[in-house]
């Protein structure tokens, strides 16, 4: 079994991956500065507010950032493409539909392993440059990924589809209860656009350094100090964020020479811990492929 997979740095949708590149209908930076530096609440975008149930039944579990119990190692299976058939479609099986290409479907990937649900969530890996007709036809008209089959449903929008996985599945709670925390949590949910698209733009030539968003991040790992993750303890908002960090890190420090966590220890601790997570580490892409295929992208008229 191979841990790292050859990604495409590329997403499309503010929680969706299809074929297209970085589209810039993004939603404006958000004064996160003087949000995070206060316990006030800020004004976030109304579709990316998400607040999130805990059922009366499920109890809060603290996890470690290894996810050491719950973790098991499985064979990934290979990509559905034009040429293959469709699984045996609704037919009371939970499938999860990625590609091992896409950050969004990443975020879902990451959150299912850490619950420990390999078992109960079975995935269906899309060729995003060569899909599968019926995809789009019989599952998921969207024609994006992640998607979530379940009771006869198919759910989309990874930020959604995170919440609804730590909510309706067995398997160690993802987001703390505390208010405060969760509070916290809806502002860095809707912030992660802009962060992304301030790293992207700075890539291009355009808009801000990219310093200034990482310093974002910096200033948000230290508001909790009970642990290295941005709630303190690792949760929904580490996974969240995790796949952008992953492919912005070893690009800017090949090609601009920048490493993000010079001066930013809150985010050298957090990159390390995030490395250690067994759920997580399975996810991760190739690095040096990441590069290359960065490079193709935002340097390919220098």
């Amino acid at each position: 079994m191979a841990s790292l997979k050859i990604c495409n740095p590329f997403p499309t949708s503010t929680s969706q991956c299809s074929s297209n590149p970085f589209s810039s209908n993004r939603m404006p930076i958000l004064p996160i500065k003087s949000a995070l530096s206060s316990t006030n609440s800020v004004s976030v975008h109304p579709i990316l507010s998400f607040h999130f149930p805990v059922p009366a039944s499920k109890k809060s579990t603290t996890i470690s950032s290894a996810m050491s119990s719950g973790y098991v190692q499985e064979d990934l299976p290979p990509a559905l493409d034009s040429t293959s058939d469709p699984p045996p479609l609704f037919d009371g099986t939970t499938r999860l539909y990625i590609s091992y290409t896409c950050p969004y479907a990443q975020r879902v990937w990451i959150t299912r392993n850490c619950k420990g649900l390999q078992d109960k969530i079975k995935l269906a890996p899309i060729d995003l440059k060569n899909r599968p007709a019926w995809y789009k036809e019989r599952v998921y008209p969207p024609n994006k990924v992640p998607a979530l089959e379940h009771n006869n449903e198919v759910k989309g929008e990874s930020l959604d589809l995170i919440k609804y996985i730590d909510t309706h599945f067995e398997g160690p709670s993802l987001f703390p209860d505390d208010p405060a925390k969760r509070q916290f949590a809806d502002e860095l949910f809707s912030y992660v656009n802009s962060f992304c698209k301030t790293v992207t733009s700075s890539f291009k030539g355009e808009g801000t350094d990219a310093g200034i968003a990482f310093d974002d991040i910096e200033i948000a790992l230290s508001k909790f100090e009970d642990g290295p993750f941005f709630l303190g303890q690792f949760s929904l908002v580490d996974i969240a964020y995790a796949p952008f960090i992953e492919r912005f890190h070893p690009f800017l420090l090949d090609v601009k020479n920048y490493d993000i966590t010079h001066g930013r220890p809150k985010l050298a601790t957090w990159i390390e811990e995030m490395n250690k997570n067994e759920g997580y580490k399975q996810t991760r892409c190739d690095p040096k492929e990441l590069v290359e295929s960065y490079k193709k992208r935002f340097m390919a008229h220098l």
